[in-house]
């Protein structure tokens, strides 16, 4: 059984179920009175965070206190990497303090891997450049199975800048472990051919929003990130949006069951339309709070020894 989550492709189909089962137990904590489980008592989690979050660090608190544990919130900002302190120094007092889990988030690609051979405790990746996001794609997929009762089978449409998207990357490597089938769709300049390549056929690549989406399940739309853009890879944002933002006219093209969702943050008006992330098909505030039920199930596992 695993130690680190680094990556969704770290899960088997039987431990990313195994996650998704504990994490529905985790939700039904939501219903009671008092939401907080002794289980990780006398343990420490820290949020070791590079890059600025709000969800992410707040669900893992979070679901951390919610499980007892010690929670140590460490911000590069106003410490000693603004002094030009290493991520192996960081680590090694992590590793003194005795942290018995780092979530990590980090603006390079891999980040996770290193601290793994630094530290003795779990290491969780929180979103590491470019690379991956796990436990977004094991709230994703438990959003999916909530809603529609089950992943094997269902044809999920990612849409948007999967170019730069760790959350499209995480996702269809879940996803494609789970059975489902996934469609790729964005511009050609930031959809690279080589993620589906790798899955075929469980994963394909589509430039045709409108042609995808009578056959699609799930439509999760990527926030464009114009943050990592060096270059233009698109004429415009209007342009964008008309052809690869979801508007009410598109959402109707869905089947009646179709699900939409959204990792967040959501730029409303480009990629996804005020009135379809405000609708009765949208799960982004549920995404929300599964996220605290699947990092709840992830820390439990994990720190548990179960995983």
């Amino acid at each position: 059984m695993i130690k680190h989550l680094r990556s969704a492709a770290d899960l088997d189909a039987e431990t990313a179920t195994l996650i998704l089962d504990t994490a529905g137990e985790m939700a039904a904590l939501a219903g009671r009175e008092v939401k907080k489980l002794p289980t990780l008592r006398g343990r420490t989690v820290v949020n070791l965070f590079y890059e600025d979050s709000t969800r992410t660090r707040i669900s893992f608190e979070a679901a951390a206190k919610r499980l007892s544990a010690d929670v140590i919130n460490f911000s590069a900002k106003g410490s000693s990497v603004s002094k030009g302190e290493s991520l192996k120094d960081t680590a090694l007092t992590l590793q003194a303090m005795g942290a018995d889990a780092v979530v990590i988030r980090h603006p390079a690609s891999g980040a996770p891997h290193r601290l793994a051979s630094w530290v003795d405790g779990s290491v969780i990746n929180a979103g590491d450049g470019t690379h991956e996001h796990p436990t977004q794609a094991l709230l994703d997929a438990y959003t999916m199975r909530s809603r529609l009762g089950r992943i094997a089978g269902l044809r999920v449409t990612i849409v948007g800048d999967v170019l730069h998207s760790r959350v499209a990357r995480s996702n269809v490597l879940l996803l494609s472990t789970l059975g489902a089938e996934v469609t790729l769709v964005g511009p050609p300049t930031l959809v690279p051919v080589d993620i589906a390549a790798a899955l075929e056929p469980a994963t394909k690549v589509s430039y045709d929003l409108d042609s995808v989406l009578p056959d699609t399940d799930v439509v999760m739309m990527l926030r464009v990130q114009t943050e990592r853009m060096q270059d233009s890879f698109f004429p415009s944002a209007r342009e964008y949006s008309r052809r690869y933002g979801l508007d009410v006219p598109r959402m109707r093209k869905l089947p009646e069951h179709a699900i939409v969702m959204h990792p967040g943050p959501m730029n409303r008006g480009m990629e996804i339309a005020p009135e379809v992330a405000d609708s009765s098909r949208s799960t982004i505030v549920e995404q929300v709070a599964n996220g605290v039920s699947a990092r709840m199930a992830v820390l439990y596992l994990l720190l548990g020894g179960k995983a």
